[in-house]
């Protein structure tokens, strides 16, 4: 990624950039949201869309990790299904289970349900919200990060009808209807692109693609099925008529993928914790070509401070101090984590020196 003509003063966005920093910057995935108490405090009187929809509220959430964890970036509080529910799909999330439809997309005519998405149309709510953040982040030197959904997880999503560990209806898709296939994730890929344009127009500071479920694939069929989608997605991103921004490419269970996802695009790649991060930076071409986050295990919070002081540090001798590296955990934060935890670690990865 090309250098903004100014440095940009923030932390987390120069290890985008893998420019040096003060100190190692820090996120964490799923920050804004159900392991804070004042989130659950929220959540008693407003439904989880009700919350993401609702500028005022969206905008609060968003800034609850900020004020009690100190975090160099915020994450915009919304689903990888946001922009599916913009265009009208009955999408719901069942506590427990995750993203449901009653009317899942097994034909080329349930394609027609996918209209293109309208970001002056659909995005009024996020587009003010994200003003809100903007002004209430300024004098703060944090981060705004949007984030969209990746094709491949929201098709998973739509043609499953529900959370999968196998995807025998999508991959049943993938090789049996390759044009069906090839139709749904085009058409996915637009609406993602547009919901993340939209994003980055109102003003977020860097987009995440989360690809959760991509490691459901192999490397052959990620290359076949996916890899071509992903490659228009991040190309769209960088757009003449996009502002710059940092791209952030992320995906679970990724150890056989991550070359060929970078490939595809990011100016950092995501990593989970079943990779070491100083052998997966290197496979990636070290910090000379690609940032990486990550990538401490999330269950890791919920053992002892001296396991969680001990399992950070690993991960930050790996990284060993070298510019574009931004420590995060490998997924999201556990609904059962305790905030203190959080707070503690943040302080860690803050203060810590090689």
């Amino acid at each position: 990624m090309k250098s903004p003509q100014t440095e940009p003063a923030n932390r987390f966005l120069r290890a985008c950039l893998r420019l040096p920093t003060d100190r190692t910057p820090v996120w964490y995935m799923r920050q804004a949201g159900r392991s804070l108490p004042e989130f659950r405090e929220v959540r008693k009187r407003h439904s989880f869309f009700e919350v993401a929809s609702t500028p005022a509220l969206c905008a609060e959430v968003t800034l609850q990790p900020v004020r009690r964890l100190g975090v160099d970036a915020a994450i915009l509080f919304s689903d990888i299904v946001a922009p599916l529910v913009a265009i009208g799909l009955d999408i719901q999330l069942v506590e427990g289970t995750g993203p449901v439809t009653a009317r899942p997309i097994r034909e080329r005519a349930d394609l027609e349900a996918l209209r293109p998405l309208d970001p002056e149309r659909d995005m009024s709510s996020v587009r003010e919200a994200i003003g809100m953040l903007r002004e209430a982040l300024a004098p703060t030197d944090t981060a705004l990060i949007g984030f969209v959904g990746a094709p491949f997880t929201l098709a998973g999503y739509l043609v499953e009808g529900k959370p999968s560990r196998d995807f025998v209806r999508t991959k049943r898709m993938m090789f049996d209807e390759p044009e069906l296939w090839d139709g749904l994730m085009r058409r996915l890929t637009e609406i993602v692109l547009d919901f993340g344009r939209g994003q980055i127009a109102a003003g977020a500071q860097a987009i995440q693609i989360f690809d959760s479920w991509i490691g459901a694939l192999g490397p052959r069929e990620y290359a076949r099925f996916v890899q071509p989608h992903m490659r228009r997605l991040f190309d769209g991103l960088r757009a003449p008529s996009v502002p710059e921004v940092p791209r952030i490419h992320f995906g679970t269970g990724t150890g056989t993928l991550l070359e060929l996802m970078a490939e595809a695009g990011g100016d950092v790649i995501g990593l989970d914790w079943r990779v070491n991060l100083d052998e997966a930076w290197a496979r990636l071409g070290g910090p000379e070509r690609v940032s990486v986050q990550g990538n401490l295990d999330p269950v890791t919070l919920m053992t002892s401070w001296e396991t969680v002081r001990a399992e950070a540090e690993t991960v930050l001798r790996q990284a060993a101090g070298r510019p574009g590296h931004i420590f995060n955990l490998g997924h999201g934060i556990l609904p059962e984590t305790d905030a203190a935890q959080l707070e503690r670690l943040t302080g860690f990865i803050h203060e810590f020196r090689m």
